[in-house]
C-alpha cells in the first residue's frame, strides 16, 4: 500500500474523461482508423487551417529548438488589436482550460466557494475541488443557465462564478441584455468568468462586446480558445481578458512557457484567416440544420445550440446514452456520451463534415428501429 496519501479533496477528484481519441477506438474494436469518424470533441472537421501549417512549419525550423517568448509579446498584441484592450489586459493559456484552473487557483481558497450551473463544463466543478474549495451547483433552467438563480446562490463565501455562453454540453444561449443584467448584480468580490471557447460560432446578431463588460467591470474575466472554430485544438492555445489586477494575480500562478512558439505563431495565422473562419461558419451552419431535421424526422428530442455541436436525447432509461454510444462505437462512430453530466439519456454529437454528419444519422436510424 501506497505511502503517498495526499489532500482528501484532491483524492476525491474524479479525473475528466476527454472523448476517446480514433486510435483507441480502433484498437479497442478491431477497426481500420481511417473509416472512423470522431464527432466528439466538438473540433473543426476543416482541421488545422492551411495558413496556420504554414506558419507552423516556418516556426518549427526557426524556433522550435528555443524556448518561446514566455510574455507571448506577438500574440497579446495581436489580440490586443483585435479586442481594443492594452496588452497586459491579457493573459495566454494553454487552452482555455488553463485560463479556467489559473483563476481558480489565483482567486479561490480552500474553504471558499464557486458558483456553476447544472449542466456546465465539466472543468469549473474539477478545479473548484482541486483547490479544496466548495463548488455551488445551481439547477438548470431549460437546460441552461438560470441567471437570477446564480446571482441568490453567491454567499459572501463565493470568490468566482462560470459562465459559459454558449453552454457546453448542452448549446444554450444567453443574451447580451441577460448577462449585462446579471454582471450589474454580481458583488465585486465575486469574478465572473465568461466562458467563451464558442463565441465564433454565433450569428453576427447574437454578438456581443464582452470586452466593453470588462472594461466596465474589474471582477470580469472572459475566456477564450483557439481550439474550436480556428482548428488548433491539438496545439493547446487560449487567453483571457480582464483589467490589470486580474490579469496580474493570473501571472503570479501560469506556468512559464505555456503557450509553446507553435501554438504562438499559429494563432496569429488562425486568427487573421477570415476565408477559413467563414468556411467553418458556413459548414456548421449546414451541419446543424442536417443534424436536427434528423432528429425532427426520427422524432428525438434535441437541445436548440449556438455552438458546434447538438445534444440529442436517445431514449428515455438511464442506460440510453451508453448503450446508444457503444452501439456507435462499434460502427465506428465516436460520440460523447453525457452521463457525468447528468444527462444519461443524452448524447453530445459534434457537427462535421456533411458525409460525417450522414454517416451518424444512417448508424443512429439503424440502431434506434
Amino acid at each position: 500500500m501506497s505511502d503517498i496519501f495526499g489532500a482528501d479533496y484532491v483524492r476525491a477528484i474524479s479525473p475528466y474523461q476527454a472523448g476517446k481519441p480514433i486510435s483507441e477506438v480502433a484498437r479497442e474494436f478491431g477497426l481500420n482508423e481511417s473509416r472512423i469518424i470522431k464527432l466528439a470533441s466538438n473540433e473543426n472537421p476543416l482541421g488545422i487551417p492551411p495558413s496556420a501549417q504554414e506558419a507552423v512549419q516556418e516556426a518549427l525550423c526557426g524556433v522550435g529548438g528555443r524556448y518561446p517568448d514566455a510574455n507571448g509579446f506577438i500574440l497579446k498584441a495581436a489580440l490586443s488589436a483585435r479586442y481594443g484592450v492594452p496588452a497586459d489586459w491579457i493573459t495566454l493559456g494553454n487552452g482555455s482550460n488553463d485560463i479556467l484552473e489559473l483563476a481558480t487557483r489565483a482567486l479561490v481558497r480552500q474553504g471558499e466557494e464557486t458558483v456553476y450551473s447544472e449542466y456546465a463544463f465539466a472543468v469549473y466543478p474539477l478545479a473548484t475541488q482541486a483547490v479544496g474549495a466548495k463548488g455551488i451547483r445551481v439547477p438548470a433552467k431549460n437546460y441552461g443557465h438560470d441567471l437570477p438563480a446564480i446571482r441568490a446562490a453567491m454567499t459572501p463565501n463565493a470568490r468566482l462564478v462560470f459562465i459559459a455562453n454558449p453552454n457546453n454540453p448542452t448549446g444554450t444561449f444567453l443574451s447580451a441584455a441577460e448577462l449585462e443584467t446579471f454582471l450589474s448584480e454580481v458583488p465585486p468580490h465575486v469574478v465572473v468568468v465568461l466562458d467563451e471557447a464558442y463565441n465564433e460560432y454565433l450569428d453576427g446578431s447574437l454578438q456581443y462586446d464582452s470586452a466593453e463588460w470588462v472594461r466596465r467591470y474589474p471582477n470580469v474575466l472572459v475566456s477564450r480558445t483557439f481550439s474550436k472554430m480556428y482548428g488548433l485544438a491539438g496545439l493547446r492555445v487560449g487567453f483571457g481578458i480582464a483589467q490589470p489586477a486580474l490579469t496580474d494575480l493570473l501571472n503570479r500562478v501560469r506556468q512559464p512557457f505555456n503557450v509553446n512558439a507553435v501554438a504562438q505563431v499559429a494563432a496569429i495565422a488562425a486568427m487573421n484567416d477570415t476565408e477559413f473562419v467563414r468556411k467553418s461558419a458556413e459548414l456548421n451552419v449546414a451541419g446543424y440544420r442536417q443534424l436536427v431535421r434528423a432528429c425532427e424526422a426520427m422524432r428525438l428530442e434535441y437541445v436548440p445550440s449556438r455552438g458546434n455541436f447538438v445534444l440529442i436525447r436517445v431514449g428515455s432509461d438511464k442506460e440510453a446514452g451508453a448503450r446508444a454510444n457503444l452501439a456507435l462505437l462499434k460502427r465506428g462512430i465516436i460520440v460523447r456520451p453525457v452521463a457525468a453530466y447528468g444527462l444519461p439519456e443524452w448524447l453530445r454529437v459534434t457537427i462535421g463534415l456533411p458525409e460525417e454528419n450522414e454517416a451518424f444519422i444512417s448508424a443512429l436510424r439503424e440502431l434506434l428501429a
